[in-house]
């Protein structure tokens, strides 16, 4: 019997997914990688420079790296990218599903982004989330930022440690968090509440803080899941954050009521 054609494009589709590989590049980016036990790696192309300052790292993972000249760097990436002479390709981490990452703090703390796109300001929300202790950042399967080469290098690092968790459905994933008892807060600069004021008597609880895209915010959809709308306070009426400066500052207000 035949296959239904939905069945072999789904079929199809996980097998790609099996089959990807990502091309990390830049000296800390490729360092973490091969120092991240966690971390498939396949093939790490270096220069001699680079593979001096990567000896280390490169003696612990066990790969033999393809030394190349520097005028001829052959890794498959975008010609304008700054590898530093280094670059590995890898397998995308496996993070496990939310629930993996959203039980188990004492008080945790959660970043939601709902289409944010730029592998660049994901990066930097890794890296911001690392620092300021948060338990996952979680993005979405389509319309959103993939693992990159591009992704790896704004993380500076941040990538190989903190989870990066991607979903199909924000607003499912949202009731899903909900029913783990998760105050869901979405930053919206028109709300009337900020977030400190929001959490005011909750030191306790876990909160997830959503984030829209740059320009059009949060969906209408997720708006209407979340608990409440916040805003962060600010000094006056001096336009809106970058994405990850938002994030951050959200970040560290909640954490000044954990």
């Amino acid at each position: 019997m035949k296959k239904p054609k939905w069945v072999v494009q789904k079929e199809q589709s996980k097998k790609v997914e099996r089959d990807a590989t990502v091309w990390l590049f830049g000296l800390h980016a490729v360092r973490d990688a091969l120092l991240n036990p966690a971390r498939t790696k396949l093939r790490l192309i270096v220069t001699l420079n680079a593979q001096g300052k990567l000896a280390d790292a490169i003696e612990t993972a066990g790969i033999e790296p393809e030394v190349v000249d520097a005028r001829r760097f052959t890794a498959p990436i975008d010609p304008g990218s700054v590898h530093q002479g280094a670059a590995l390709e890898v397998k995308p981490l496996d993070w496990g599903n939310v629930a993996d990452v959203a039980i188990g703090a004492a008080s945790p703390r959660l970043i939601l982004l709902d289409r944010v796109t730029d592998p660049h300001n994901v990066g930097a929300i890794l890296r911001s989330a690392e620092v300021l202790g948060a338990s996952a950042v979680i993005g979405m399967r389509h319309h959103a930022a993939p693992e990159t080469g591009a992704l790896a290098k704004s993380a500076s690092g941040a990538l190989e440690r903190q989870p990066y968790v991607r979903v199909r459905n924000l607003a499912d994933t949202i009731v899903e968090l909900q029913g783990m008892g998760y105050l869901v807060l979405g930053l919206d600069g028109d709300a009337d509440q900020t977030i400190e004021t929001a959490l005011h008597g909750r030191k306790d609880r876990a909160v997830a803080l959503v984030l829209g895209a740059e320009g059009p915010g949060l969906r209408q959809k997720t708006r209407e899941t979340c608990d409440a709308l916040v805003k962060i306070d600010a000094a006056g009426g001096f336009g809106s954050l970058n994405v990850s400066n938002a994030a951050a500052l959200a970040l560290y207000a909640s954490k000044d009521h954990a």
